[in-house]
């Protein structure tokens, strides 16, 4: 790869450092992490201008700003334009970013293994496609929830799940079903009942228990276990955080009250 120090960034390049942040938390992202070395030394870039990259795309991120975090303020216009275009839709930035690395970078290590063999006429195939958004989706809500359930704080990677506030079939295929902000890191017990709506979060984000899992059959301990949540904010994530109009529907349509 030549030096390409000096030389303005390309569409495709940003694509790449979006994916990278994605894929990175948010406190994670120096100079030194190994994830940016190894994508500077794709590009042929410094891992400085790596990082400054990575934090332009965050500066678009609103919960960034409203942490008053570090991002840099003086993005370009690409960088806002190429989160816009993505942040929304992990589907479409995993095939872009499968792409790029097939024709540019078809012998680098670099290739994710998550994405596997990349077929000629993907874009054809919706079955590849929801299922590589899928996966793609089901990392990142992980990863900015810092591998961690957002109600009990378990981190067994087993028994997490990348919840849908709004429902997969429900939901907009280009802003909303693979949308990091449409997600919650959940253990599975929490996810399942999410899912069922017995249990929801209301507009800050506190636990609300439906009556039909408060008054069902079970042990002493358990139903203390239970309602110790009641009432309890979840925990935010680093980044994306989870968009009040996606838990309201799931007040609305799915929670049983």
């Amino acid at each position: 790869m030549n030096d390409r120090n000096g030389i303005k960034w390309t569409r495709e390049e940003t694509i790449l450092a979006l994916d990278l942040y994605l894929k990175i938390p948010y406190k994670k992202i120096t100079k030194t992490n190994l994830d940016v070395i190894k994508l500077a030394d794709l590009l042929g870039r410094t891992p400085a201008s790596v990082y400054m990259k990575v934090c332009n795309l965050a500066s678009n991120d609103p919960l960034i700003k409203a942490k008053n975090q570090s991002a840099l303020l003086n993005g370009s216009k690409l960088d806002k334009e190429i989160f816009n275009e993505f942040s929304c839709n992990l589907e479409d930035l995993a095939l872009n970013v499968a792409y790029i690395l097939k024709n540019n970078y078809a012998n680098d290590h670099y290739l994710p293994n998550v994405l596997g063999e990349m077929p000629d006429g993907l874009y054809k195939d919706n079955i590849v496609k929801q299922r590589i958004g899928q996966v793609y989706f089901r990392n990142a809500v992980l990863k900015i929830y810092g591998n961690k359930c957002c109600v009990t704080g378990i981190d067994a990677t087993e028994l997490l799940i990348a919840s849908h506030i709004k429902p997969w079939k429900d939901s907009d295929e280009h802003t909303e079903r693979t949308n990091p902000c449409n997600g919650l890191c959940l253990n599975a017990f929490h996810d399942k009942a999410f899912d069922k709506g017995l249990i929801t979060f209301d507009s800050n984000f506190k636990m609300l228990i439906s009556s039909k899992l408060e008054n069902c059959c079970m042990d002493d301990d358990t139903k203390r276990w239970l309602k110790s949540y009641k009432g309890v904010a979840l925990h935010f994530p680093e980044s994306f955080a989870p968009a009040r109009e996606f838990m309201q529907y799931h007040n609305d349509k799915i929670f049983l009250g």
